[in-house]
């Protein structure tokens, strides 16, 4: 039985089309997954569907009647938590069962608050405020809110997309529970293929364009275990098609060849004498990080965050660091960019000790921190100016628009960058850090606040640069898949404190690499499961066993 329809729905900003033609129909019990982009109108869509919204033509209906405001038949899940910071937990809740509930006694009121609350896994943070909870635990707050108005349809824009990804997995297992629980009609907005997997009956793609895209039905028993589905050929079918279909309609093609880089030196290279003596002996231990430390004082005593992480790195090799939140990943980074002191042990890149900061190590950080008021051009010429000194004017300027274009922004180098969207800006971040012609790149989960789509692009555009440069990098992420995308090999970090290597996995898949031949190749489901197992093991907080620490000569 149908219980929210759309006929040949559009949506429009002024002359700016958002939404065009949507005809959707959703059952009543149904789990439907909305696979959508950022600018694809998927907030729009939401809104509609909750009343917040009115259609520019067609018509909206729940159960058979025009949907023309918010009503307390329809839940709203949004991405940020919007609770009132000076009340509890139990009173953010309570604020909607008094609202939708008048009628009921004050101990009627409290038991279901309690109720929801406890659904939700919070009952030993009902007195907490939301200042003291984790980003995952005020989204539980935000989901028990909307339950506790008893709607007969969650509506679920993007809620777990600003957690991290051991939060995200754990709520989204909370919320098929509750949906299974107690069979209510659900809609969620999403980025993540996985996700849309796991969670649904159906998913239906949002093209770039505003219009629907190609629709998957997902018939896989539940409850879906993540680790299990790795080696589920259905799984691996539909995810395959998935992801093909939307780097399909979504992904840019890449920047033709139009521009050569010139042949200038950058001030950090070696000197062609210390080259030839070195010839052979660099190639391998490029990079060495020797039984690496990194200890902080607090007023409890000192904290060994890192312990002996040892690691040697061969020239040209791709290295992607993986673990859950909080194991020193970043640690590790900082300290290889000389950003963060070190507190034992050693690093060292091309036979010389790494101290301070330095632009033969390139950073690419989450956020870019581009400066605002100047050019996509001018931003990557800063740094260019200062590392090619003996370069003329033009062929510095060749240098900067030759690796824009790479990254794809040809068309936007003299856009200035407080008008570039969030994947534009990381765009000349990789641009600005490949300009410098650096001996390490070292990048600090890149694509991290992006949606799953530009991270797909800027994943391909760094394996492109990254294949003309082969410089030797280290990339910091939480994403299984682009930790085996990008790498030669995957290290993956234990829990802190003390936190150190754990597993290193070899990816002897073949370069250049794409998203879609990987997830076609026979092994990469293999090699995402020596991952995935190892990431279970510490999943819940599990330490390594201490070793026994050596007795110092005297």
């Amino acid at each position: 039985m149908s219980i929210l329809q759309f006929q040949n729905v559009s949506k429009s900003y002024g002359d700016t089309p958002v939404l065009k033609d949507i005809t959707l129909d959703v059952q009543t019990g149904e789990f439907v997954v909305i696979l959508g982009f950022s600018g694809t109108g998927k907030t729009t869509l939401i809104n509609l569907m909750a009343g917040l919204e009115q259609p520019t033509s067609g018509t909206v209906t729940f159960k058979g009647k025009p949907v023309t405001e918010p009503g307390r038949e329809r839940g709203v899940i949004f991405q940020n938590y919007s609770l009132m910071p000076w009340l509890t937990v139990n009173d953010n809740v309570a604020l909607a069962v008094e609202t939708m509930f008048p009628e009921l006694s004050k101990a009627e009121r409290a038991a279901k608050v309690d109720h929801y609350v406890g659904m939700v896994g919070l009952s030993h943070a009902a007195l907490r405020r939301p200042a003291e909870l984790s980003g995952g635990m005020r989204q539980r707050v935000n989901v028990a809110r909307a339950l506790a108005m008893n709607p007969e349809m969650l509506l679920l824009d993007e809620p777990l997309s600003a957690l991290d990804a051991l939060t995200r997995a754990n709520l989204a297992d909370e919320i098929e529970a509750i949906w299974h629980q107690d069979k209510k009609t659900c809609v969620l907005i999403t980025n993540d293929v996985d996700e849309a997997i796991i969670l649904a009956d159906r998913i239906i793609a949002l093209n770039p364009d505003g219009t629907l895209g190609d629709e998957f039905r997902v018939d896989m028993p539940r409850p879906r275990d993540r680790v299990a589905m790795n080696n589920d050929n259905t799984f691996k079918a539909l995810r395959g098609q998935i992801t093909t279909y939307l780097m399909e309609v979504g992904v840019a093609a890449k920047v033709d060849e139009t521009r050569l880089l010139p042949k200038v030196t950058p001030i950090h290279s070696v000197p062609a004498a210390v080259t030839k003596a070195q010839e052979g002996g660099l190639e391998e231990k490029f990079l060495n990080f020797s039984q690496l430390d990194k200890i902080y004082p607090t007023p409890k005593g000192p904290l060994t965050v890192v312990e002996n992480f040892d690691l040697k790195v061969n020239k040209g090799e791709f290295i992607s660091l993986i673990g859950h939140s909080g194991c020193g990943k970043s640690t590790v980074l900082t300290m290889a960019a000389g950003l963060n002191p070190i507190s034992k042990g050693a690093i060292k890149l091309d036979g010389w000790n790494v101290e301070g900061a330095d632009p033969e190590r390139a950073v690419v950080f989450q956020s870019p921190n581009l400066f605002p008021w100047l050019s996509a051009k001018e931003n990557v010429a800063i740094g260019v100016d200062k590392v090619y000194p003996k370069a003329s004017q033009a062929e510095r300027q060749d240098v900067v628009e030759y690796y824009l274009e790479r990254v794809g922004l040809a068309d936007s180098m003299d856009k200035g960058a407080a008008s570039l969207s969030n994947g534009m800006k990381q765009r000349v971040g990789i641009a600005r850090a490949f300009a410098l012609s650096p001996k390490l790149l070292l990048l600090d989960e890149p694509f991290g606040m992006l949606d799953s789509l530009t991270r797909w692009e800027l994943q391909e555009v760094l394996m492109e640069v990254w294949s003309r440069t082969k410089v030797t990098a280290i990339c910091v992420t939480h994403d299984v898949d682009e930790a085996i995308l990008l790498a030669d090999r995957v290290v993956m970090m234990t829990n802190g404190p003390q936190a150190t290597i754990g597993k290193i996995t070899d990816v002897k898949l073949p370069r250049p690499r794409t998203r879609k031949a990987l997830l076609e190749h026979p092994d990469y489901y293999t090699y995402r499961q020596e991952v995935l197992d190892f990431l279970e093991e510490y999943e819940h907080g599990a330490r390594p066993k201490p070793k026994p620490k050596a007795i110092a000569a005297e």
